[in-house]
């Protein structure tokens, strides 16, 4: 039977070849990438178009920055309605809202409307759903009972992630200056639909809808806050990060930390997992604060940008480890008729934490320097391992032995 080829154990030599051999796998893997895609285009997308247009970099990151906080809003209440109803019957409408508040803006900037209808129109993109979360719920179906295969399955979705995030960008700004300002967003729309499309038409892998009874909020499961703090912590890795590198050295450079962090996750993947999974994520966040310190190191002893980039290829090679044995976590706590909204509480605190990187790291480039500035997501970094550490101890602690009288 089809569910049986799903969930048996993934053999030691080609882990991605056989994942990806699971009935079903190729179609709803390939309409996530496309779907996922556009997630590093709209922003770039936007700030060129805006900024060309209207002149101002400060409104255009303000849009942004607008549309970042409606997601971080709405993003959790879709998920929970994809956990409810399904994610085909969810995840299309939802879509197909988000891709019109693309156009509205694109319209919006062309034809020079107030600018309260910028703001109004890319806070409308906040409906689009967590592609990637919805991607590796599926995962968590297909190979339920088997932490091997699941452990490559979330290595295979990091490595995806920090894929489109490289390429989403440079293809956003290429378009925006070869053709037109709003080419970068109209592309995105159109990757958008059509991912999510080709996703939800693959109903024989979606997980089946739990059947309705009252249920809690994954904020209200044991160990689930700390992990989400853990989680806005390390977005403000990512998100200082990004800010100090291109005031230090320009924006082509952070490729770099995500093409390390793209490969490590795919050799991550390829390990059998080992030992408790609470440690893997200790062990994984100590190797993030370390290496985060290359940067600041390489900025303070030299000027040399290879030096630099080294240094960041190597620190981005601890992030999709971390981001793995994360989302390994919260897939473990949460319960399996609220995986779709756990997962994406996850990458709400994460987007949290990047704003929060970016406003610190801004703050420090412009006050202190960019030297300065390379300190933020080594403390960041130390900032989630110090939390994990205590959640950890606070979760050994909480198991009492039972004594057995003699």
């Amino acid at each position: 039977m089809p569910q049986e080829t799903a969930t048996a154990p993934l053999p030691r030599s080609g882990p991605y070849l056989r994942l990806l051999a699971t009935p079903g796998a190729r179609a709803f893997t390939a309409g996530a990438l496309l779907a996922r895609m556009p997630m590093g285009m709209f922003s770039v997308s936007a700030v060129i178009m805006i900024a060309g247009e209207h002149g101002s970099y400060a409104l255009a990151g303000a849009v942004t920055a607008t549309g970042l906080a409606a997601t971080a809003v709405v993003a959790p209440w879709t998920a929970r309605l994809v956990d409810r109803h399904g994610q085909a019957r969810i995840a299309v409408p939802a879509t197909a809202i988000a891709v019109l508040g693309s156009l509205a803006l694109v319209l919006c900037v062309h034809y020079d409307a107030p600018v309260w209808t910028l703001f109004a129109a890319y806070a409308a993109t906040a409906t689009s759903p967590n592609t990637g979360g919805m991607s590796r719920a599926r995962w968590a179906h297909l190979h339920r009972g088997d932490p091997g295969a699941l452990h490559t399955a979330n290595s295979f979705e990091q490595a995806a992630d920090e894929l489109c995030f490289m390429l989403g960008p440079v293809v956003a700004a290429s378009l925006c200056g070869a053709l037109f300002p709003e080419a970068g967003t109209l592309t995105g729309a159109i990757l958008l639909m059509t991912g999510v499309l080709v996703f939800a038409a693959q109903r024989a892998t979606e997980p089946p809808v739990a059947p309705r009874t009252p249920a809690a909020s994954p904020l209200r499961t044991p160990g689930v806050p700390a992990l989400l703090i853990v989680f806005l912590a390390t977005g403000a890795v990512f998100g200082s990060m990004e800010v100090v590198s291109i005031a230090h050295a320009g924006g082509a450079i952070l490729a770099l930390q995500a093409a390390g962090s793209c490969v490590a996750g795919l050799v991550y993947g390829s390990l059998r997992p080992a030992g408790d999974v609470h440690g893997r994520l200790l062990f994984c966040l100590a190797c993030m604060t370390a290496l985060m310190s290359l940067p600041l190191l390489a900025a303070t002893t030299t000027d040399a940008l290879p030096v630099l980039a080294g240094c960041l290829l190597l620190a981005g090679a601890a992030t999709a480890p971390t981001m793995v044995t994360g989302m390994t976590l919260i897939q473990r706590l949460t319960p399996a008729a609220q995986i779709n909204e756990g997962m994406t509480l996850a990458v709400t605190a994460l987007l949290g934490g990047i704003a929060a990187g970016s406003a610190a790291g801004g703050w420090l480039v412009e006050h202190a320097g960019t030297v300065a500035g390379y300190g933020a997501p080594m403390c960041a970094a130390a900032l989630a391992l110090v939390i994990a550490t205590a959640a950890h101890l606070v979760r050994r602690r909480s198991v009492v032995p039972v004594r057995v009288r003699s």
